[in-house]
C-alpha cells in the first residue's frame, strides 16, 4: 500500500476518533469540501448524535443551499437550515477587513443558543491546516466561541481533505472554493443586499456563458466589476461577441464599469492589498486555537 494512502487512512482514523470523543456535535456545514468531509466523518463517528447546520443569508450564492440539502441526505446526517442576521449588524455592513469575524460571530452565537434544542455539546467547523496560512478573521471568532476544528487536530491539509472526499465518493471532492458573496466586495465598500444580488447574478450569467466552474466578479469602488477567470480563459472573454454580451448584461445588472483582470483568477485576491500587520493580528490566535484543542 502506498505510503500516501496509509497516511490518509491514519488521518481518517484519527479524525473519527477525535469526533467520537466530542460526544454530540453540530457541524457548521456549508457544503464546501471541508465541511462536507467533517459532516461525513461526524455521521460515521457520532451517528444520531451529529447534526449539520447550514447558515442561510443574503450572502449565500444561488444553488448552495440546495446542494447542501442534497449532500446531507446522501451522507445521512441530520440537517438543519439556520437563518443568520449578519446583515442587521452595522459592523458587518461597513465591510472592514475583519468583516468575516462578525459573520462567524453571528453564526456561532446562534448555534450556541440552539445547542440545547439541537441536542449537542460541541460545535465544530471545517478549518484545515492550510487555513492557518491565510487571512481568516473568522478563526478568531471560532476561538472565542470555543468551536473545535477537527481537521486541524487530525493534521489535515486541503489536499488531504480533497483526497479523503474522493475516497469517500463525495461529489464535492474537486469543488472550487465558494466563499460568501460579500467576500467579493472590496473592503471599505458597504455590503448591501443589492450588491450581493448583483454579484450573484453576474457570476451565474458568466458561468452559463462560459461553462467555467471557477470565476469571480469582484465589486470595486464606483460600482466597478473586476472579473477574474483562469488565465487560459481570458482570450475567450475578450472575443467581440462574448465581450459584448458581458458588457450588456453586467451594465443591466447595475455595474457602471466592467474590467477583466489580466492576472486571472486568484482566490482571496482582495486580501493582497492588506498590510502585513493586519494579517499578523488575525494570524496570532490560530496556534492558540490548536493548542487549546489539543
Amino acid at each position: 500500500m502506498p505510503s500516501a494512502h496509509r497516511d490518509i487512512e491514519r488521518k481518517r482514523d484519527h479524525l473519527l476518533q477525535i469526533l467520537a470523543g466530542y460526544g454530540r456535535v453540530a457541524v457548521a456545514y456549508s457544503a464546501g469540501v471541508d465541511s462536507t468531509v467533517v459532516a461525513m466523518a461526524a455521521q460515521l463517528a457520532c451517528g444520531v448524535d451529529a447534526v449539520a447546520v447550514t447558515a442561510v443569508s443574503l450572502s449565500l450564492a444561488t444553488g448552495e443551499i440546495e446542494e447542501a440539502k442534497t449532500l446531507a441526505e446522501r451522507i445521512g446526517i441530520r440537517h438543519v437550515v439556520l437563518s443568520t442576521q449578519e446583515f442587521a449588524d452595522p459592523n458587518y455592513l461597513k465591510n472592514p477587513v475583519n468583516r468575516c469575524y462578525f459573520c462567524k460571530s453571528e453564526l456561532y452565537a446562534r448555534l450556541i443558543e440552539l445547542a440545547p434544542t439541537l441536542g449537542v455539546d460541541v460545535l465544530v467547523n471545517g478549518a484545515n491546516l492550510d487555513d492557518r496560512g491565510d487571512y481568516r478573521p473568522g478563526m478568531k471568532a471560532a476561538n472565542e466561541f470555543e468551536v473545535r476544528s477537527p481537521l486541524i487536530e487530525a493534521e489535515f491539509t486541503k489536499d488531504d481533505v480533497r483526497e479523503l472526499a474522493r475516497i469517500w465518493d463525495l461529489p464535492v471532492w474537486d469543488k472550487p472554493a465558494t466563499p460568501c458573496l460579500s467576500s467579493r466586495i472590496a473592503y471599505g465598500i458597504e455590503v448591501t443586499p443589492e450588491r450581493v444580488r448583483r454579484i450573484d447574478q453576474a457570476e451565474l450569467f458568466l458561468k452559463q456563458l462560459t461553462n467555467l466552474r471557477e470565476l469571480r466578479v469582484r465589486c470595486e469602488a464606483n460600482e466597478l466589476a473586476r472579473i477574474e477567470v483562469p488565465q487560459e480563459a481570458i482570450t475567450l472573454l475578450v472575443t467581440p461577441a462574448i465581450r459584448q454580451q458581458i458588457q450588456t448584461e453586467l451594465r443591466r445588472l447595475g455595474f457602471r464599469f466592467i474590467t477583466l483582470d489580466l492576472e486571472g483568477f486568484r482566490s482571496g485576491s482582495m486580501n493582497t492589498a492588506l498590510p502585513v500587520d493586519t494579517l499578523l493580528q488575525v494570524q496570532l490566535p490560530l496556534p492558540q486555537l490548536e493548542k487549546s484543542h489539543g
